[in-house]
């Protein structure tokens, strides 16, 4: 069988991101599931909560309601409780993770552990296929010290959370059907960083600190812009020779290709599942 030629993936769109608020007023930067981004599928939402001012995230995300679709929070600076209806809770520390699998339904809540300082993180939204939708919830969390750190020749830092490098270091969440890539990426000055990801998966990069440019046309993608990539089997960035260090999150997942319904806090495929998910909530059934 011919090997597949590498074609790296270019920049299709950049955003800057869109002021939201959500919960009980935690203000963020919404990337996905906004006017500019509506959807990469499988990813609905991106969000950027960031802040040291507490009357901005003092009130959390009280107990909501979630059907058909995985959330993951990451943190960088901070400290966060979830708690759920089905007896499960802990605290998401700076550089844990929690990976959630709504799928027929659960009702969570996830509260800032701190009344002051910085609480900094994002939370992805991504979609199931209509074979998982209705499934029991299920959960992998994973604190700072689980997450696999792989340490490159040219001082790259990478922090995998899902999916696996191409020098064969494996992130610890598994089994997710997806098959996500999840990079915390920290890139030195005049270094490069390439990776294979399939041409069946959306991938999307957001620049936390610095920039770097991107793919064969070079493009830059600069600190607080989300770029969302063309077709191709890999990522290929490099670190400006001048200014702060890149950090970046690399974010892949298998295309579903199936029709997206959505009502509120729930994602479906018709708009018959919907409302039976609000039906079903109304009646105790989550």
């Amino acid at each position: 069988m011919p090997q597949q030629v590498p074609t790296s993936r270019k920049i299709i769109h950049m955003s800057a991101g869109m002021p939201a608020s959500d919960g009980d007023g935690v203000k963020l930067m919404r990337f996905i599931g906004s006017d500019d981004i509506n959807m990469v599928d499988p990813f609905l939402l991106l969000d950027l909560f960031g802040t040291d001012e507490p009357e901005d995230y003092i009130g959390g995300f009280p107990s909501h309601p979630h059907r058909g679709f995985e959330t993951v929070t990451y943190l960088l600076a901070g400290r966060m409780r979830h708690k759920d209806n089905a007896g499960h809770e802990g605290v998401i520390e700076a550089g844990g993770v929690q990976w959630m699998s709504a799928a027929r339904g659960i009702i969570h809540s996830e509260m800032p552990e701190q009344e002051n300082g910085l609480l900094q993180g994002f939370q992805l939204w991504i979609n199931l296929p209509a074979t998982e939708k209705m499934k029991p919830p299920a959960y992998q969390e994973f604190s700072p010290d689980e997450i696999a750190v792989e340490t490159r020749l040219d001082g790259t830092i990478i922090k995998i959370i899902a999916g696996q490098t191409d020098n064969g270091t494996q992130g610890p969440v598994k089994k997710i059907t997806t098959g996500p890539l999840y990079l915390d990426v920290q890139l030195g000055k005049d270094a490069n960083f390439s990776q294979h990801i399939p041409t069946s998966h959306s991938v999307v990069i957001y620049m936390i600190e610095g920039a770097a440019l991107i793919g064969e046309e070079k493009s830059t993608l600069s600190q607080g812009h989300l770029a969302v990539l063309g077709e191709g089997n890999r990522i290929e960035l490099v670190s400006e020779k001048t200014g702060a260090d890149a950090r970046f999150l690399v974010i892949a997942a298998k295309k579903i290709g199936e029709p997206v319904a959505r009502g509120g806090p729930f994602v479906m495929n018709t708009r018959k599942e919907i409302l039976q998910a609000f039906d079903d909530y109304r009646q105790g059934k989550f």
